[in-house]
């Protein structure tokens, strides 16, 4: 039957949205509007004659509705299912654009997925050109950082080929996931929840079906805004770059070579050197000990290590120091000869295994927070928690003061306490000249102490929050302080505030290393991830993210490329900075926290320390790239005696998969540290990845500082924590 109705035309702007399809189909059989609406008029006179009042006064209010041609005004976006998607994405759109900026950088988290599957499910449903003018209208704005994805997307007009790409098939059979804080999280969804007719039921229901929000701890700021140079890593679907493959080739260059010596420093050391041969020389030819046979001599040893500018250097300009003085002459003679008379590690096929030198505190009543060794070996710092410092003389030679009244007449004390803190003490640090020591604390201020006098000398205020660690730079001068208010910061001694915020972590800074050159931090936080900051702009240079427990150790390899974390998960990941990729995963701890890190003086060895009582070695160039073993479980021993058995075998044959001990507190009970009967529960073993050299075990006591000296002599800490 012929119609003399015109087709539907697409709206205008401010124009009333077409009929809806039903309509279209009513008016196609025949139906005038202008009769269907007189009709209405007859239908409510008969009501009101007959006295259907009720029905009378529904009537009257839907034909209300009604516009001049007779067609029902609809304000359901679901009733146009061809541009529903549209509406409702700039209905989310232009909410975030309008929100305050505090929750703007994590709610535009779920714009790209939103936009995806809208896309998707127009081109699904057959909406061709409503699918191609939502992609022209939205793609550009997710170009920045969705590519690749964009470009393969781009072509798909229909449910054929929603069926047919692999990158639609992936988004339809995964979810995206998202991040967002729990404040933010209840924003949205209170806001889509209020306007589920304006299309928030349909933004509901992706998150529902296609979006896997990941709730984090913290409050929302506008630093938790990713990278604009790319994703967060656990942003969008596992296993799937989504975008990242553009964001590796744009990966901020990095100057990892060691920083140059001053050539008016090398000079001076050079001609001490030379006096110091002449001198071994001279006691050679009158029988005294002198040079050994075989052995180089100072102006040898220190051509093969020092510090000569390369490709990838940083300028000495970037990285202000302050003039030298005789003190690091001093420092870097007394370096040259330890470097001569250090112990190799590295041998074939495997590295030697170092000797470990572990200090024990008894009686300190679980009070020890932190402790710290001298880069000389001579003195070590320790922490507690009733706010003081302690120094111990490591040699046993008295802690002489330049004040004549601290010294107590003749006799000096071998220890040092130093009291200023108003709250337990989490961090120490020896300056590399062994003249200073830093220290942090819950108070939120950090202290510079000198050990000349063994009195404090400067206090710095700037967090808000304890300050959970404390590390002075390889050049002295400069520290960084790392904290509970999400950041960490630079500062160097002769200024009392900081230089740099490093702010981009969503939880605590728990702990910081320096990078060999000083160019670059590195800071590790409870939200998982290790991040790297360049100390000149203060930016944020590399993301790792790679452990599932809050970071707890870091330490950087002495060439500068290769970075250790440990963390609460009990593993210890390798890093290629340069890349930003995770090397391998090495297991051995148990299921305890690793709370010490360090690398030996060649860098092919790396030692652990951690709650289980151990101190572990590990081999850092086996297995780079392998399959890591799986996850190990404690083990209880069956005696004290088989335990010392096993780890004396263990130190000799380099057996890794050897037994340990189940740490204290780990689900042991008192009465499983009993021999074993027979017919008793099976003991459970640790089975560490190959890597794993060897454990040498304390009795009772977790290791909280892990040291390798210039000759490759380990030294480690911990408090005795009794049965």
């Amino acid at each position: 039957m012929a119609s003399n109705q015109q087709p539907p035309q697409a709206p205008q702007p401010g124009a009333q949205l077409p009929p809806p399809p039903q309509q279209q189909q009513q008016q196609q059989r025949g139906q005038n509007p202008a009769e269907a609406q007189n009709l209405n008029q007859i239908v409510i006179e008969y009501l009101s004659k007959k006295g259907y009042s009720r029905t009378e006064a529904m009537l009257r209010v839907e034909s209300a509705h009604i516009d001049a041609d007779g067609r029902p005004i609809i304000s359901r976006v679901e009733d146009y299912p061809d541009m529903m998607h549209e509406k409702a994405y700039s209905f989310l759109k232009n909410w975030i654009e309008n929100s305050l900026d505090l929750y703007k950088p994590e709610l535009r988290r779920i714009l790209f997925p939103v936009f995806v599957y809208s896309f998707l499910e127009l081109a699904s449903k057959g909406f061709v050109k409503a699918c191609q003018e939502f992609f022209e209208a939205h793609s550009p704005e997710h170009e920045s950082l969705h590519a690749h994805d964009l470009s393969q997307l781009m072509a798909i007009r229909s449910m054929e080929h929603v069926q047919h790409n692999e990158l639609a098939k992936l988004y339809k059979e995964n979810k995206y996931r998202i991040s967002l804080t729990r404040m933010t999280f209840n924003l949205l969804t209170y806001h889509l929840h209020d306007n589920e007719a304006a299309g928030g039921d349909i933004i509901i229901r992706f998150l529902n079906n296609h979006i896997d929000v990941h709730i984090i701890t913290g409050h929302p700021t506008t630093l938790n805004a990713r990278d604009e140079s790319g994703l967060g890593e656990d942003e969008g679907i596992v296993g799937h770059t989504t975008g990242r493959r553009a964001a590796i080739g744009e990966l901020a260059s990095l100057k990892l070579g060691p920083l140059p010596m001053d050539k008016e420093f090398i000079a001076d050391v050079e001609e001490r050197l030379q006096q110091e041969d002449a001198n071994e020389r001279q006691q050679t030819k009158q029988g005294e000990s002198g040079i050994a046979s075989g052995v180089r001599s100072l102006m040898d040893e220190f051509k093969a290590i020092k510090r000569e500018e390369t490709e990838d250097s940083p300028m000495r300009d970037d990285i202000p120091l302050p003039p030298y003085k005789g003190t690091d002459i001093e420092r870097e003679l007394r370096m040259v000869k330890e470097s001569r008379q250090k112990f190799n590690l590295i041998s074939t096929p495997s590295p030697a295994l170092p000797s470990v030198c572990m200090y024990t505190f008894h009686n300190t009543n679980d009070g020890l927070a932190c402790v710290d060794f001298s880069q000389d070996a001579t003195l070590a710092a320790t922490g507690f928690q009733e706010a003081y410092i302690k120094i111990f003389s490591l040699t046993g030679n008295p802690l002489v003061s330049a004040l004549p009244s601290e010294n107590n007449g003749q006799t000096a004390p071998t220890t040092r306490r130093l009291i200023a803190h108003s709250g337990p003490v989490y961090g120490v640090t020896f300056s590399p000249d062994n003249r200073y020591i830093i220290s942090s604390s819950q108070d939120s201020t950090v202290r510079l102490w000198s050990l000349d006098t063994f009195t404090g000398l400067v206090l710095y205020k700037g967090h808000d929050r304890p300050i959970w660690d404390v590390k002075f730079g390889p050049f002295g001068h400069y520290f960084a302080t790392a904290s509970h208010d999400h950041t960490a910061r630079l500062w160097s001694t002769d200024h009392i505030y900081p230089l740099r915020i490093f702010a981009g972590h969503l939880s605590d800074v728990d702990t910081l290393a320096w990078h060999p050159n000083s160019a670059y931090l590195a800071t590790g936080s409870s939200d998982k991830t290790v991040r790297l900051w360049d100390v000149q702009r203060g930016a944020s240079v590399r993301l790792f993210n790679g452990h599932t427990a809050p970071v707890t150790a870091l330490a950087f390899s002495p060439d500068g490329r290769t970075l250790a974390s440990a963390a609460d998960d009990a593993t210890i990941n390798l890093w290629d900075i340069g890349s930003g990729k995770k090397l391998k995963s090495m297991r051995g701890h148990g299921k305890t926290s690793i709370y010490g890190l360090d690398f030996s003086v060649e860098g092919a060895v790396l030692v652990s320390g951690g709650a289980d009582n151990t101190v572990r070695v590990w081999d850092v160039n086996k297995g780079l790239g392998g399959k890591a073993a799986a996850e190990p479980e404690p083990y209880i021993p069956a005696s004290a005696a088989a335990s010392a058995a096993v780890n004396a075998a263990a130190a000799v044959t380099g057996d890794t998969t050897m037994k340990v001990d189940a740490p204290v507190g780990a689900g042991v009970t008192s009465q499983a540290l009993a021999p074993s009967t027979t017919g008793g529960k099976k003991k459970k073993e640790i089975i560490a990845t190959p890597d794993h050299m060897a454990a040498f075990h304390t009795k009772r006591t977790p290791v909280y500082r892990v040291r390798f000296t210039p000759r490759n002599l380990v030294l480690a800490a911990g408090a005795y924590v009794g049965s």
